[in-house]
């Protein structure tokens, strides 16, 4: 039977407190164990001497029987000097999951395509501003020469049209 020394959770919603436990590995976390050794309240400050309580003797009896700390476990008890507690070293723990990859990928594809669709319009944009130049230019010739046809007529028709032009003076007075 192996036998682990870990903490049981206790308390209400939002108010965790934990009991530190020998239990069975098979046990549940919060079901039955062997002995209750000590507890953990989580919501002291760090510094307060009741934040972690434990018995001692009870905890050297049962690692002298072959008793393995959780990590947690093992934290509080290297602060009191009886287990050597060791930082894990897990890389693929902060790696990313395959879903999270496709995901990113599929974040990436649409960046570039965005950025693609960005450049064509800002393309198309150039083309669009360069025609409407080439056609303002086309009606500003054409109405130099349409002003300049004008001149050219209004040259000859002010000799014809200002007879017409008293005629009908010479009418709205009859009437």
């Amino acid at each position: 039977m192996s036998v682990k020394i870990r903490l049981a959770r206790g308390g209400a919603k939002k108010r965790p407190y934990y009991r530190i436990v020998i239990a069975d590995v098979r046990a549940p976390r919060d079901g039955r164990y062997i002995e209750q050794v000590g507890t953990h309240n989580p919501l002291l400050p760090k510094d307060h001497e009741d934040r972690v309580r434990v018995d001692e003797d009870r905890i050297k009896y049962w690692i002298s029987k072959g008793a393995r700390p959780t990590d947690r476990v093992a934290r509080f008890l290297s602060v009191m000097g009886l287990w050597e507690w060791k930082h894990g070293n897990n890389p693929n723990k902060g790696k990313p999951g395959e879903k999270a990859l496709e995901r990113a990928e599929e974040k990436k594809e649409k960046a570039a395509a965005r950025v693609e669709a960005e450049a064509e319009a800002k393309e198309a944009a150039k083309v669009a501003a360069a025609e409407a130049k080439e056609k303002a230019k086309a009606e500003a010739i054409a109405a130099k020469e349409a002003a300049q046809a004008e001149k050219a007529a209004a040259k000859e028709a002010p000799k014809e049209e200002a007879p017409k032009e008293e005629k009908k003076a010479d009418d709205k007075s009859n009437s």
